[in-house]
């Protein structure tokens, strides 16, 4: 296994792609929505490799070696030597699709051989809790990793790069078959929680209408203060921790919008009803802590070093670290060593396990990365 990672920038993106030296089955991109040049990208490449996969999705910053960057391209061009590849994508009306289009993705994809699915989704029109489901229901024994696309903070509209295709209201599934290939991943967050606990008396799926019998909206703005003002983007400072029951191992969720009405919190998964949940603030050093925890644990899954990692991080991360955002790919970079490529992007949501004997889960505000070794 053979990778290059490239940061293509709006000028001088064609130079730098002409000096790639490598026999490439995938591309993975994860670009800027403010990318202007990204279909002439695109047209580059399947004009120069026209038999290699190329995947990708838009983001809320790119990651590039130890990097964070907005307006680029950050590009891994990997070049197998025995893992051989399949790409399903699926086309979505709404999230009330993101169950069976897991499911149809999962079962294309089924074989002997399977080793890893990597998932790039729409971020928007897509209930990644169901499209976990989904996955899980035809697969359950192959792990899953993978991220919904961003679009900064602006919550408008992700696309998915499929080929030579830019497109919204898209599912896609990388296959990656065989046993030389090594898979270690992991997804770990470092929010604090606070204020008590309380039991989601009534929601929809991905929809919170009531906590302990009362308007979900009008308790979780009780604890924003002014910070209630800015909503559905201060939610991102704010998720919630969820647990399904007293005894299972909490996940994240991250508000995408509130309806003012219905007094109801929409999230990027879903809050299962008799759940419970706490609000969660930000605490810088136990974010950076929590990203160098999931590098422990994927290279401790893989046991070995890994030659690409693909760091997934939320959005909601970003804007609590600001420019010290580097640092916690940074604390990566110590834990993975020099011999690993490292790309990535931030997101809206992150679909891992915890780690190695956890299943695959949509979380929210985490750290996921996931290793890739061929022995």
């Amino acid at each position: 296994m053979k990778t290059i990672q490239q940061s293509l920038t709006q000028v001088g993106w064609k130079e730098t792609l002409a000096s790639l030296d490598i026999e490439a089955d995938l591309f993975i991109l994860f670009i800027s929505p403010v990318f202007s040049p990204k279909k002439e990208v695109l047209n580059f490449l399947n004009k120069h490799y026209a038999s290699a996969t190329i995947v990708g999705c838009s983001t809320a910053g790119e990651i590039s070696n130890v990097t964070v960057k907005d307006d680029t391209i950050s590009l891994t061009a990997i070049q197998f030597e025995k893992t051989v590849l399949k790409k399903v994508s699926i086309k979505i009306e709404d999230m009330n699709c993101s169950f069976s289009a897991g499911q149809k993705i999962a079962k294309a994809l089924k074989k002997d051989d399977l080793k890893h699915i990597l998932v790039l989704s729409d971020g928007l029109n897509v209930n990644g809790a169901e499209l976990v489901s989904g996955l899980k229901s035809n697969t359950p024994d192959v792990s899953i990793t993978g991220g919904l696309a961003a679009d900064g903070a602006d919550f408008n509209k992700t696309f998915i790069v499929d080929d030579n295709e830019i497109t919204n209201k898209t599912i896609l599934g990388l296959g990656f078959y065989g046993n030389s290939l090594k898979v270690g991943c992991s997804s770990k967050g470092g929010w604090d929680s606070f204020g008590k606990e309380r039991l989601v008396t009534r929601s929809d799926k991905n929809v919170l209408y009531e906590l302990d019998g009362m308007p979900a909206l009008k308790i979780y703005k009780s604890f924003l203060g002014e910070e209630a003002n800015n909503l559905p983007g201060s939610g991102l400072l704010f998720p919630l921790s969820m647990r399904t029951n007293q005894h299972s191992e909490p996940v994240v969720r991250t508000i995408l919008s509130v309806n003012e009405e219905a007094q109801s919190l929409t999230f990027a998964g879903n809050i299962p009803q008799n759940s419970y949940v706490r609000l969660m603030k930000a605490n810088v050093d136990r974010l950076i802590d929590g990203a160098k925890d999931s590098a422990e644990a994927a290279t401790k899954y893989l046991n070995e070093d890994s030659q690409l990692a693909i760091l997934i991080s939320c959005v909601g991360r970003r804007l609590v670290l600001k420019q010290l955002v580097e640092e916690e790919v940074e604390v990566v970079r110590e834990s993975l060593g020099e011999t690993s490529s490292i790309t990535g992007f931030y997101s809206y949501g992150e679909i891992a396990p915890f780690g190695e004997f956890s299943p695959c889960e949509l979380h929210n505000q985490t750290m996921t990365i996931t290793t890739l070794s061929e022995c």
